[in-house]
This record gives structure tokens, sequence and C-alpha cells, in this order.
């Protein structure tokens, strides 16, 4: 994957995390992703670091999601 791609992906999954917090009124913990100091916006970044920010990124956002109650899901189609 080219930077340039992973930077697009790291917003977007940015974006995802952002609409997480107003659905559940709640806070998705992202410590480790914080510590790194790598944002969307910093382009100047190495591709290594935005990789780590997208694994940070995305293991807090599943992380909130296991924790959160799910309402099961009828096996077949309307």
């Amino acid at each position: 994957m080219k930077k340039q791609e992973l930077i697009h992906l790291h917003g977007l999954l940015a974006e995802v995390h952002t609409q997480i917090e107003e659905w559940d009124d709640g806070d998705v913990p992202l410590t480790a992703y914080n510590e790194l100091g790598v944002r969307p916006t910093s382009i100047h970044k190495s591709k290594t670091d935005h990789k780590a920010a997208v694994f940070k990124l995305v293991k807090g956002i599943t992380g909130s999601l296991d924790e959160a109650e799910q309402e099961t899901v009828a096996p077949t189609a309307d």
C-alpha cells in the first residue's frame, strides 16, 4: 500500500472513530493511538508511523465495539 493510500485509510478510520463516539456517547479507548502523535493530517510522518497509527486506531475501535452490547440479528433476511 502506498503512503498516500495509507493516509487516506487513516483519515477514514478517524471518521469512523468520531462517528462511533457520537453514536455511543462514550469514549473509545485510544490511549496507545494518542501516544503516537500521528494524525491523518500529519503528512510529514513516515509511512511506518501511519501504519502503526492505523493498527492502533483499529484496535481501539474494534475493542470498543466488542465491549458494547450487540443486538442479535436474525440469520435470514426479511
